[in-house]
């Protein structure tokens, strides 16, 4: 039996520990809220590539594996840039199991030892696996959108005709950097080419499209002209 003189004392040292257990148990309640939080893809990127981009953010966040992720998709993406016809073979419906393995390995030999962890030749062997590897240029696109929204940059993407020299882009870089349209943020350049725009270009950022190209301008005179006729 306790006195009435420890009771009240005890009484305390209880309350004491259930308050503390409480709080741990929110604090710990929080850290599981933000780590799920820090999961998430900075913003939205959308079609098939996206999906399966934002899929392995997410899988590259959970495994500690972000950095070494972008590092090889930006090894991948390169090899598109200069071998043109590999989006091409890619999406080829010939494809063979073992056709797909070796291009796989192929491409892991391109990444090098980027690839902490395997994330991403495990990546490459889902879109094996679902037919999916004709996507794998959209992947690396929408992930570097992903990786650019998680350092705080803006994409601006410029399609021309042909390829821009370097002065042309840094021109174009810093009239937009001073626009309402960078936000004030970082631009991170990402460039195009597509012969079918015929001339002029088309500049992407952010949400917002301002096409210069020939081509539109001529498909606006040529809708003005059944307009009219």
């Amino acid at each position: 039996m306790l006195s009435k003189q420890t009771r009240p004392l005890v009484l305390r040292a209880a309350a004491r520990q259930n308050t503390q257990r409480t709080l741990s148990a929110n604090l710990r309640g929080y850290a599981q809220a933000a780590a799920v939080q820090d999961t998430k893809p900075p913003v939205a990127v959308f079609g098939l590539d996206g999906t399966y981009a934002s899929a392995l953010y997410t899988a590259a966040v959970k495994t500690s594996a972000l950095d070494s992720t972008s590092k090889a998709l930006a090894a991948l993406a390169d090899v598109f840039r200069k071998d043109t016809k590999l989006s091409g073979i890619l999406n080829a419906p010939t494809l063979s199991s073992n056709d797909k393995s070796q291009i796989i390995q192929e491409l892991q030999r391109h990444m090098g030892g980027l690839d902490k962890g395997e994330t991403v030749k495990n990546f490459l062997k889902t879109l094996s696996d679902n037919n999916r590897l004709g996507i794998l240029q959209g992947v690396c696109e929408k992930f570097a959108t992903l990786m650019g929204a998680a350092r705080g940059e803006m994409e601006l993407t410029v399609t021309s005709a042909a390829k821009l020299d370097n002065k042309t882009l840094q021109r174009l870089e810093t009239a937009v950097a001073k626009s309402e349209y960078s936000q004030g943020k970082k631009l991170k350049v990402v460039t195009k080419v597509n012969p079918d725009i015929m001339g002029g270009l088309v500049v992407e950022i952010g949400d917002r499209t301002i096409d210069l190209s020939v081509s539109s301008k001529i498909a606006k005179m040529n809708k003005l002209l059944t307009d009219t006729l």
